[in-house]
C-alpha cells in the first residue's frame, strides 16, 4: 500500500490520448485535466489525514470509539 502512496495519481500519456480520440480533443483534455486535479486533492487528502478522537463525554452504556477516517 505504501508503493500506491509514493506513486503519483496521474492519468497515462496511454489514457489522455485514448480519452481524446474516443470523446474528442477538447473533452478529452477537460476530463483527463479534471481527474489529474481530483487525483492531486486526494493526495493532498491523503497526506493531510489525521485520528479524530471525541473529547465529549460518552452516555453511558457506550464505549469511546475513534471517528472514522
Amino acid at each position: 500500500m505504501d508503493d500506491a502512496r509514493s506513486k503519483p495519481l496521474r492519468l497515462s500519456y496511454n489514457s489522455r490520448k485514448a480519452l481524446m480520440v474516443h470523446i474528442g480533443e477538447a473533452a478529452g483534455t477537460e476530463l483527463a485535466n479534471l481527474i489529474n486535479q481530483l487525483a492531486a486533492s486526494v493526495e493532498e487528502l491523503q497526506r493531510n489525514k489525521v485520528s479524530v478522537t471525541r473529547i465529549v463525554p460518552q452516555p453511558e452504556g457506550e464505549e469511546a470509539a475513534e471517528e472514522p477516517r
